[in-house]
């Protein structure tokens, strides 16, 4: 949620403001502005508009009409305050005396707006963002009378700021009387800072990586209360006490054309073509050939020694939105390879419940960004009560994965796409790998089945493409059905995993009411909700379940249902019950959900097309959940 980048450095900061932004907009957003300072006429010009990003590049000439080479900017996601112009980012105090952008919440910004009230500040927007503008300006204003010099009285109120604050935040900060000069710290919500070499020498802040991609692959991961002082010669670091700290900068493997639309129309449909190369970088570096040419996993990378997987006594699973589907997945896999009794958890739900975890469970966290909020504070509880947590993300060096105790990368690249795909697909690929390799350890699978496991996870990405290549039939029938109002996925087992994930993406980016039910469910209420014209997309790719899924559907046909049937290469005889059938190429039943859900993920964009919405940028959505 939200989108900061800022830049100090040789070039024109306004430009370039505007197209890290441009390459945020998959986070969210219902307004745009930037602030840059003009050392020819020593102010800072803020340019703020509601709606589109576009909105702000008309107002701004692509930022050519804002001078300055020192600046920040925002997409904001309203929380407090409506979405408008006044409510828009940057924030600042009197004079622009102290400039702010935010992502994040401040939760007692109430508390913190009646103390500056009775100090005689005065408030202009409905938001919790201008709270901490103010609050730096106040304790900027003490720290210049104790006779501190301007870097040092910044960090002194920088510092006392995080102090007083509640909530979470990543700040990119401008005072008027430093020229030059960019400021940014944060808690709980991403931020990243980008060495710029060359032409446009100086340093950016960011919170993605995609915003910076253009300019430099040399970044830096703030840690929480960090704060950084940054010029267009140096980057300083310092810890909340003020004392400077050492922070290498790594490497960023994506190039700029891994988050680029490549001739596709959007990046939903691009992403989910990635999804063969993503799963196959998920898989190839973990599956080894020994001398004999028999294949071994390798999971060294978690540190985790096999006397310490074969003791895990439980695995707990936790994740939102999609990630939580691929855990509900995850169990069924686990349990049947591993016999490990699961249990899944919405990351959201998960401290509420104060969970009962056995000293040898393994807490597994699975989240895209490796930002979201509510993994995040998930994570945190277990690792407070002693457990061993694994992390499953994709985003190198997220605040997730430096927490965790263990991490295993996806690999997945950039997915910009507020609807999840090819994210998905490769958690679901790292789950068999860690399933697969609990199994092996604990001895409850044969070396021989073991063996066939492992080749079956390679012809994954193959079978992908088979899938995609049966894409035309699917966008017929999602134009067919693009008017329909309600829609019910059912399914059993893993089926119904792949259930949940495929009536979430059409929800997600189409508007159509949609819900996904375990198939033997619905007798007991569900079904008294079908009648004439109702789409019921019925997942039947387990073989021992797939007569007792069949039955369902025979139930909701009876009742007027129009049935679509998703179904295995070979089982024919659902022709007899469905009015529109998709096949799947067989594979190891346990990782069938790796095939069957691309099928529902280009049912969803494929009606999101026909009704002209906005695919990649959902309404009410973001991309990177950073708040509760």
């Amino acid at each position: 949620m939200c989108g900061i980048v800022g830049y100090v450095g040789t070039r024109q900061a306004a430009p370039i403001l505007l197209d890290g932004l441009s390459r945020l907009e998959y986070r969210g957003y219902d307004s745009a502005g930037i602030a840059v300072r003009d050392e020819e006429n020593e102010h800072v010009e803020v340019v703020k508009a509601k709606g589109r990003l576009k909105n702000l590049m008309e107002m701004t000439d692509s930022g050519h009409a804002v001078r300055g080479t020192c600046g920040v900017g925002h997409t904001r996601w309203a929380t407090h305050g409506e979405p408008s112009t006044i409510n828009a980012h940057p924030h600042y105090s009197r004079e622009k005396r102290v400039v702010v952008v935010h992502n994040g919440i401040i939760e007692n910004y109430q508390d913190i707006k009646d103390m500056l009230v009775r100090k005689g500040y005065a408030f202009r927007t409905q938001t919790d963002t201008e709270a901490a503008a103010l609050l730096l300006d106040s304790y900027y204003t003490e720290a210049g009378k104790k006779g501190l010099g301007p870097r040092e009285r910044a960090l002194d109120a920088i510092r006392n700021m995080m102090i007083r604050v509640r909530g979470s935040y990543a700040l990119g900060i401008l005072f008027g009387d430093q020229p030059g000069v960019m400021y940014a710290t944060r808690k709980d919500s991403p931020l990243i800072i980008g060495r710029c070499d060359g032409e446009m020498r100086g340093h950016m802040i960011a919170s993605d990586v995609p915003a910076v991609l253009s300019y430099t692959r040399n970044v830096v991961y703030i840690d929480n209360l960090e704060i950084a002082c940054l010029t267009q010669e140096e980057m300083r670091v310092y810890n909340i006490d003020c004392e400077q700290i050492d922070k290498a900068f790594v490497e960023i493997k994506w190039d700029a054309a891994s988050a680029e639309k490549d001739g596709y129309e959007h990046f939903m449909i691009k992403e989910i073509h990635e999804q063969p190369r993503a799963v196959r970088d998920t898989l190839s570096p973990r599956i080894k050939e020994r001398e004999d040419g028999q294949k071994c996993l390798d999971l060294s990378e978690l540190e985790l020694p096999d006397e310490e997987l074969a003791g895990v006594s439980r695995v707990y699973l936790i994740g939102c939105g999609s990630a939580y589907h691929v855990g509900t997945a995850a169990r069924t896999v686990i349990e049947r390879l591993a016999h490990i009794p699961c249990e899944v958890d919405l990351a959201s739900e998960f401290r509420y419940r104060d969970p009962i975890l056995e000293p040898r469970g393994l807490v597994i966290i699975i989240s895209q960004s490796g930002e979201t909020a509510d993994s995040l504070a998930a994570l945190r509880l277990c690792r407070e009560r002693g457990m061993r947590t694994l992390a499953i993300v994709n985003v190198v060096g997220s605040s997730i994965a430096r927490e965790a105790d263990a991490v295993m990368y996806t690999w997945a690249g950039p997915e910009i796409s507020v609807a999840t795909t090819k994210a998905y697909s490769t958690q679901l690929a790292a789950i068999y790998l860690i399933a697969t390799k609990l199994a092996a350890v604990r001895g409850q699978i044969s070396p021989e089945r073991e063996q066939q496991l492992i080749e079956d996870m390679l012809a994954l990405p193959d079978k992908i493409e088979r899938v995609l290549s049966d894409k035309e039939r699917v966008q017929w029938y999602a134009n067919k059905m693009a008017a329909c109002k309600d829609v019910f996925f059912i399914g059993r087992g893993l089926d119904h995993a792949i259930s949940l994930e495929g009536s979430l993406k059409l929800k997600e980016i189409s508007y159509i009411h949609s819900e996904a039910y375990a198939a033997g469910e619905l007798k007991h209420g569900t079904i008294s909700l079908i009648e004439d014209g109702v789409l019921v997309v019925g997942v039947a790719t387990q073989p021992d379940l797939f007569e007792k899924v069949v039955s369902n559907m025979v139930e909701v046909r009876s009742r007027g249902a129009y049935l679509f049937g998703l179904t295995t290469y070979g089982q024919y005889a659902i022709e007899d019950t469905v009015n529109f059938t998709v096949y799947v190429p067989r594979t190891e039943p346990l990782f069938a959900t790796s095939l069957a859900v691309v099928p529902l993920q280009l049912l969803a964009y494929y009606i999101s097309c026909a009704k002209g919405l906005d695919v990649d940028k959902p309404r009410n959505l973001a991309k990177s959940v950073t708040v509760e």
